[in-house]
């Protein structure tokens, strides 16, 4: 076995979550395309929504997967009063599936490859931190406490033996200043 390297990137900006990019995001998407044009993607994975269909369109490669969409990876039993909104908007059944999908997005993407591997998966914000918290073999709901903006790129390196190594997080060199930390809380806007 030698390692993956799996490339995480969030859509970029949307219209709404049920409508595709903005004119921000189109633009994010290009700039991440352009960044992102020389490295020999084996596979490129992208959740079925319409924001991170447009930001894969730069891979003509590219396919959707559910298993890389958009849902709560993890909630507790006893939802913190601080954390409520992570559950608001959300059915019973995608509360009770988004587990079984995030470890399935893990038992593909999280692990070692047969031959060196890079691999892109373009997915959703919630997605994005339970690799990152799994990557950094931290509790589970850890995961609500990692906020990529929109077409960070997040790049974790998968050992044999099970090793992980968090390469970057959130990169958003590719962006310029005004287009950097859409899709984060104010107080991230740097």
């Amino acid at each position: 076995m030698s390692h993956r390297f799996l490339y995480l990137a969030r859509h970029g900006d949307a219209v709404s979550e049920d409508e595709g990019l903005s004119d921000l995001g189109r633009r994010q998407a290009e700039l991440l395309g352009a960044r992102l044009a020389d490295v020999p993607f084996a596979s490129v994975t992208h959740s079925p929504l319409p924001r991170a269909v447009e930001t894969a369109a730069a891979w003509p490669q590219a396919q959707p997967s559910e298993v890389v969409g958009d849902y709560p990876p993890w909630v507790p039993a006893d939802v913190p009063a601080p954390y409520a909104m992570l559950t608001e908007g959300w059915s019973e059944a995608e509360l009770r599936d988004g587990p079984k999908l995030a470890e399935q997005a893990l038992a593909r993407f999280a692990v070692p490859a047969e031959q060196e591997t890079y691999e892109l998966v373009i997915t959703h914000s919630f997605l994005i931190a339970w690799f990152v918290r799994d990557a950094l073999e931290t509790l589970e709901p850890r995961w609500r406490d990692v906020i990529p903006a929109n077409t960070g790129l997040t790049v974790i390196r998968y050992f044999p033996g099970g090793r992980t190594r968090m390469i970057v997080f959130n990169d958003l060199s590719h962006l310029p200043e005004p287009l950097r930390w859409t899709g984060s809380p104010a107080e991230l806007r740097l």
